[in-house]
């Protein structure tokens, strides 16, 4: 009995810190991973209950390979120096334009973001937020809705430029370019790739994460949105490597869960995969995972200070 509670987690411990990542059902299973490593200490437990020592042993492995891996999500960082401006971000999936525009206006006007960042904007949705006074609060804007899942945006208090666009399959990821009134140039990019789903997503989920800019170079980026990917995905360890900073593990705040925001633990239990990745250079202030009615994710938002 002890060996069947220790093996599955310690073959997903070394399948998760290999470097590997196999297809489905993985990609989807390894979003799990902080249940896993709770699941393991049980494991443990009841291996020490059964005086199984060798399972125990196993067990135990297992439990301080995911803890080395984990921890450093709930513990606060430090920042490098910056003594920028602060940029205030807002990221939202509003799950096929459903989402609450009362709500969504109520988050702008609490929060004051400088960025907002949409993802699933349909016609209809932005039509509603902007009827509601979204434009005369986020004056600038870079959009491409679209009917489905696909649409995308960013809206912003200061000057925009539209940057790349990603379209792969029917997910687009609007880029555009921010000039802060210090002069201050940063790229932001409203993250949303492919969902993986099911059994042949994955090559789109890929190119959907591998598509978005790298960190570092001659300019500051933050990407923000639903990445459909916890930090325990290899495609989002590589984008961070990169470059970049998870606000969410900076500020100790990375076990909090995104999606789903509604339903039971029965469909899925919580998990992290919207996110505001700051450049690395960026000092990250605060952090908040909120709630926005008619929509299965929760909001995130960040405060950053730029170099």
């Amino acid at each position: 009995m002890s060996w069947t509670m220790v093996v599955p987690f310690a073959a997903w411990a070394v399948v998760r810190l290999s470097g590997f990542e196999p297809d489905w059902p993985w990609v989807p299973l390894v979003a799990g991973t902080p249940y896993a490593a709770v699941a393991a200490v049980v494991a443990l437990a009841l291996a020490c209950a059964l005086r199984r020592w060798a399972a125990g042993a196993v067990a135990l492995a297992t439990v301080l390979a995911l803890t080395a891996v984990l921890l450093p999500r709930g513990l606060p960082d430090g920042n490098p120096v910056a003594e920028g401006p602060a940029l205030r971000v807002l990221a939202a999936n509003l799950m096929v334009g459903e989402g609450s525009t009362a709500g969504l206006m109520a988050l702008v006007e609490r929060l004051r973001p400088d960025v907002l960042t949409l993802q699933e904007l349909t016609p209809d949705a932005m039509r509603r937020l902007e009827e509601a006074g979204l434009r005369r609060t986020l004056r600038h804007a870079v959009t491409r809705p679209l009917t489905g899942v696909g649409g995308s945006a960013v809206y912003a208090r200061f000057p925009l430029k539209p940057a790349r666009y990603l379209k792969i399959g029917s997910f687009g990821q609007v880029g555009a370019l921010l000039t802060h009134p210090d002069g201050t140039r940063v790229e932001v990019v409203s993250v949303h790739p492919c969902a993986p789903k099911r059994l042949g997503r994955q090559p789109c989920w890929q190119a959907g994460l591998d598509a978005l800019p790298r960190g570092g170079g001659d300019t500051l980026r933050v990407l923000a949105g639903d990445f459909n990917a916890t930090l325990d995905h290899l495609p989002m360890r590589a984008l961070l490597d990169s470059g970049y900073r998870d606000a969410a593990d900076v500020t100790g705040a990375g076990f909090r869960g995104t999606w789903p925001q509604f339903g039971s633990w029965l469909q899925a239990p919580p998990v992290t995969i919207d996110h505001v990745l700051a450049d690395a250079r960026m000092a990250v202030l605060d952090f908040r995972v909120l709630s926005l009615n008619r929509t299965d994710h929760r909001p995130v938002f960040a405060e950053l200070r730029l170099p």
